[in-house]
């Protein structure tokens, strides 16, 4: 039978709730009514601790969040969810003890939410109350009951955006086709949207900035370069603003998503396309590299990644931050791929003995967390022992590391502001707060400052290159995992771990050397990564080296 408009929106469409137990039904109406409120506890309470030492999961297409405490931590970082309306809802009770409820819900805001939940009566627990703070909530709907009913497992799925503006700011079936047939036809390319594509403008992750740049003529090389290889551009992808930070937000355009760490930032400042080749919408995500910005996503998304050798490639059409450090980089879902773009990107030949041992820095060790420290040593060990090749103590420390971030900051913030202080200088009000106080301070670094810098940068950059010699050195390539993301304006976690991060990824940066990134897990299935660090001008062979290891 047809049903009218009015009775469309105010009853469901189907709806057999009424077949369950009654507490169950109880505990249902708690969960929606707790869900809209954004009562955080209620909704902590009506998720089963962990029955069985077996973890309950809550699952979206962000990922999974595994166990009790992480399933809270997101419901308290969340901030609510969207206002909606039953549209249909099926429930079977499978047992006494367990049911599955299958949801539809109509978005106020548009679009459809399915939720699928199991229920799990879960016994010597009272029904409704969670202690003193269940009672206190008149959570004693039905005390009589033995038992809790619980969720132990739930999935939604939401309405996919046309296009997720957090990853990608344009996109096309492809954005721009190949220019021809090559090593890597069918591949598609996210490019950093640093780079020139033509028909397109550069917005460096500001929207301001954006509309006041000018549609670009030709392709960026590295974008040419790549078609002629056969790849085809999907889309520009997102960056954190002007290139100038490892986290991966954007007060603009919102942070891309981690599919590798649900709630946790992606990291960045090549964060669009590492999304995006994380998430499979891309296979190659085209970025740049200044301070880690390829090393930090990949290690965070669990990507190969790779920052080549300080001007191998040419960086004509790539919007600045710092063209003494700036350089071109790729992140990839795996080796293979890292290295065909490699060969397409750099097809000059390299000497076949450019490597011939690797190198360890083990002062270098505690600059990382405890669970990265941990999958790294644990890496390290095992590489070591089945390459076979000398091994050398690099002898870097902590204190050294001081010493090249030091004259890089000096360096790098006197040309980012000589390639964006116009520019900024006239839109105070548009960069997120902490990027515009990175600005301000870049503004007050004199010229005599930035000669005197670029000197100690020529030393430190001939002593890196002296203590790397012909080796590979292996650090790890953050100091975290991906932070938490943060959804109250603190940034505090994130500011502490770039300023370790960028500690560990002087090295590379000073000496203008190639780096990979070689993704791990830490004990909890987090990513993180080691990073291979090479001599100059040993990219493609650095590649095959970190494949081996990797083995």
């Amino acid at each position: 039978m047809a049903i009218s408009a009015s009775k469309a929106t105010s009853a469901p469409a189907f709806d057999n709730v009424e077949t369950l137990d009654p507490a169950l039904r109880t505990a249902i109406e708690r969960y929606e009514r707790a869900l809209m409120a954004n009562d955080t506890d209620t909704l902590s309470e009506l998720f089963a601790d962990n029955p069985d030492d077996i973890p309950v999961v809550r699952s979206d297409g962000a990922g999974m969040r595994v166990g009790h405490n992480a399933i809270t931590a997101f419901r308290a970082k969340r901030g609510g969810a969207p206002a909606r309306r039953l549209h249909r809802r099926v429930a079977r009770q499978l047992d006494a003890d367990n049911a599955v409820v299958v949801s539809e819900f109509d978005k106020v805001a548009g679009g459809k939410v399915i939720q699928t939940q199991v229920w799990m009566r879960i016994h010597g627990e009272a029904a409704g109350t969670a202690g003193a703070q269940g009672a206190h909530r008149g959570a004693r709907d039905a005390s009589d009951v033995p038992g809790a009913w619980r969720i132990v497992a739930a999935h939604l799925t939401y309405p996919a955006p046309a296009l997720d503006r957090r990853v990608w700011r344009v996109a096309g079936t492809p954005l721009m086709p190949a220019a021809k047939q090559g090593p890597l036809s069918g591949m598609g390319v996210a490019v950093k949207d640093l780079y020139a594509v033509a028909g397109q403008r550069i917005g460096a992750g500001n929207p301001d900035f954006l509309a006041d740049s000018p549609v670009c003529e030709t392709n960026a090389d590295a974008v040419d370069m790549l078609r002629d290889a056969g790849a085809s551009i999907v889309g520009i992808a997102q960056t954190d603003e002007f290139a100038y930070s490892l986290a991966g937000a954007n007060v603009h355009y919102g942070t891309p998503p981690n599919p590798k760490a649900p709630d946790r930032i992606s990291g960045g400042s090549s964060s669009g396309p590492a999304s995006a080749v994380a998430l499979g919408q891309a296979q190659i995500g085209l970025g740049t590299d200044t301070a880690g910005s390829i090393r930090i996503p990949a290690s965070y998304q669990g990507l190969w990644g790779i920052r080549t050798t300080h001007d191998r490639i040419s960086r004509k059409g790539i919007h600045p931050l710092s063209d003494s450090f700036d350089t071109v980089g790729w992140m990839t879902r795996d080796a293979q791929t890292l290295g065909f773009v490699a060969r397409a990107l750099m097809p000059d030949r390299e000497s076949g003995d450019a490597i011939d041992g690797l190198a360890i820095a083990t002062d270098l060790d505690p600059l990382a967390e405890h669970d990265v420290r941990e999958a790294f040593e644990a890496f390290r060990d095992t590489a070591l022992r089945k390459s076979g090749k000398q091994v050398n103590n690099a002898g870097i420390t902590p204190n050294m590391l001081d010493e090249l971030l030091a004259i890089f900051q000096v360096v790098r913030g006197f040309e980012a502001w000589r390639a964006n202080g116009a520019w900024i200088s006239r839109h105070w009000d548009s960069p997120a707060p902490e990027i515009a106080e990175r600005f301000r301070h870049d503004a007050t670094i004199g010229e005599d400052d930035y000669r005197r810098g670029c000197t100690r940068l020529e030393q430190a950059r001939t002593l890196v290159r002296g203590i790397i010699g012909r080796h590979a050195l292996l650090i790890p390539s953050a100091s975290s995992v991906a932070p938490f993301l943060v959804n109250n304006g603190d940034v505090t976690m994130v500011e502490h771990a770039r300023a370790q991060t960028l500690r560990l990824t002087s090295i590379a940066g000073v000496g203008g050397l190639p780096a990979v990134n070689i993704p791990l897990e830490t004990a909890d299935g987090l990513p993180c990564g080691a990073c291979l660090i090479g001599p100059a001008g040993s990219d493609k062979t650095l590649i095959e080296l970190a494949k081996e290891l990797y083995r």
